[in-house]
């Protein structure tokens, strides 16, 4: 469906029902497939034919959602995951192994903050974090002879920085690596990182994308344009035999459009199996189909509630990219231009009890530890998400202890608002 736009995209792409087929995607609840005969079999286990055999790796369902989210990005292939975090791991992880080094921007989730700096260097990968707001020259002093990735979030949640995705991206690539970006908070209908030199693209689909808290989920999207093989000494698992496959070389056999994700597939999805259900990417697939619809009123209530912050004096300050005095407007502005997203955070005058008290008080918007929802919901992040980590790490996320990450669903406004003063004791 490259011929359309993304609205027509979001409601029809990855799927055309055949005459008399069903008109929505089918859930295909199995975890098996069968074959006639052992030869059949035997070729999808070689790579030498495309098809199903257990879900583990790959199911019909998941595969048309993941085709659909190909689509919305502008991407050649693409993969479902457990989770968002499933999916940042396997990005990273399909190409760095024990030795290796990845740069990351320091303003990313908390969650996948932990994933770097402690789990996968557990595992022998180490990652230097670097401010998204980094001079060219600082970045490169970041780099190492073992890197084999940068990575960073399109708008960094909670913090709410803006990545400059092209500086980020040409960086990347002068030292021969991808740049890896998570556009969860913005989505496709927002930014489509592609197009400013990203190279992989990973999503929490267990937010916007799904919309409804109804299933966690992930994807990564391959854009089909880093040449592996132009890179061969920093990507053996890429451009070597695979002895597990009967020495296939992934970037050889299925050239730069499908290496990354029948790799990831192949080997990482078979031996970890981080595979989202069935049921989760069909419910997955609802919510893309309104995606277009939904995102410009997050963005709307967004900016409404940002603004009426801004203007309260009962808050220390406001961070949200599509406020003029924003650091990253400009930013936003070229890379967010319809809008950035649902998600404003701010600190309540008064410090952490402070913070903690309004969140009380609040009767329409719940505490919950989800954001990107159809239903507005808040968060204390020094306090949940960002629990692990010291008053330093911190600051380094652009988290103070006062910081409220608010994310506004598709109510009203005014509720939203009437919500926030009676809870601020106006």
């Amino acid at each position: 469906m490259s011929d359309y736009r993304i609205e027509t995209k979001c409601v029809q792409g990855g799927y055309t029902p055949g005459n008399g087929e069903p008109r929505q995607i089918p859930i295909i609840q199995s975890t098996t497939f069968k074959y006639a005969t052992s030869e059949d079999m035997g070729k999808l286990f070689d790579l030498e034919a495309s098809g199903y055999f257990y879900t583990r790796l790959q199911n019909p369902t998941n595969d048309s959602v993941a085709a659909k989210i190909c689509e919305l990005e502008g991407g050649t292939a693409a993969m479902l995951t457990s989770s968002g975090q499933a999916a940042s791991f396997y990005s990273v992880f399909n190409i760095a192994s024990c030795g290796d080094h990845v740069v990351s921007s320091s303003t990313i989730y908390g969650g996948t903050y932990n994933l770097f700096a402690v789990t996968m260097k557990k595992m022998g990968i180490e990652f230097t974090f670097v401010s998204p707001d980094c001079t060219e020259e600082e970045l490169n002093a970041a780099f190492q002879p073992n890197t084999k990735a940068v990575f960073g979030e399109t708008i960094a949640n909670p913090a709410l920085t803006v990545l400059d995705i092209e500086k980020f991206a040409k960086v990347a690539h002068a030292h021969g690596v991808p740049l890896i970006i998570d556009n969860t908070f913005a989505t496709p209908v927002g930014c489509r990182p592609f197009e400013w030199g990203a190279d992989i693209v990973t999503h929490s689909t267990t937010k916007y994308m799904d919309g409804h808290g109804a299933a966690v989920g992930g994807c990564i999207v391959d854009s089909g344009k880093f040449d592996w093989m132009a890179h061969a000494d920093k990507f053996p698992g890429l451009c070597t035999p695979d002895d597990s496959y009967h020495g296939i070389t992934y970037a050889e056999r299925f050239g730069k459009e499908g290496a990354f994700i029948t790799k990831a597939t192949a080997q990482l999805m078979r031996d970890f199996g981080s595979i989202q259900s069935p049921q989760n990417a069909f419910y997955l697939n609802l919510g893309l189909e309104s995606l277009h619809v939904r995102m410009k009123r997050h963005c709307e209530n967004g900016l409404a509630i940002a603004k009426f912050l801004e203007a309260n004096d009962k808050i220390d300050w406001v961070t949200y990219p599509g406020l003029e005095s924003d650091k990253y407007y400009s930013l936003a502005q070229k890379y967010l231009p319809n809008g950035s997203c649902g998600v404003v955070s701010f600190g309540v005058k008064g410090g952490r009890k402070a913070a903690e008290e309004f969140m009380k008080k609040l009767k329409l918007i719940a505490i919950e530890t989800h954001v990107a929802d159809a239903r507005s919901c808040c968060l204390h992040p020094a306090s949940a998400t960002h629990r692990q980590m010291n008053d330093a790490e911190l600051e380094a996320c652009g988290i103070t202890a006062n910081l409220v990450r608010l994310s506004c669903g598709l109510e009203n406004a005014e509720d939203l608002i009437a919500d926030i003063q009676q809870a601020l004791g106006e």
